[in-house]
């Protein structure tokens, strides 16, 4: 069994979009629009077949605090702890918060963590 997909609400569609295509190298289908239920979408499909679908629908805004339950974030891996600090130097110098490291962490990752731009938090590992 494999997960088929994880989907998240975003506020700016193609600004999300243009993010995962440019940092994470994901490829995105072409705009799904549902004008009847205000709804569009994209799959983006990652090298390794993993697929996440950014949705954007008219009354959803503004993402929930990170304080609650639910899911707590996305991780991608990069292959190697030079990779891991180059895309997080690479996203720091583009402006994004880098909430943590790169460190290892006590369950023995080494990884870093930032907010895209609408504060969901990313996992960048080896």
């Amino acid at each position: 069994m494999q997960i088929e997909h994880i989907a998240v609400w975003v506020n700016d569609l193609e600004r999300m979009k243009s993010f995962y295509e440019s940092y994470f190298y994901g490829e995105a289908n072409d705009l799904y629009h549902n004008e009847k239920k205000d709804f569009k979408s994209y799959f983006i499909t990652f090298d390794s077949g993993a697929r996440l679908e950014i949705m954007k629908k008219g009354n959803v805004t503004d993402p929930p605090s990170q304080t609650m339950t639910g899911w707590a974030h996305i991780a991608f891996s990069v292959g190697s702890r030079e990779k891991v600090d180059e895309l997080t130097n690479r996203l720091k110098a583009d402006g994004f918060a880098v909430v943590n490291g790169p460190r290892t962490t006590g369950d023995g990752y080494y990884e870093s963590v930032i907010e895209d731009d609408e504060g969901n938090l990313i996992e960048i590992t080896i």
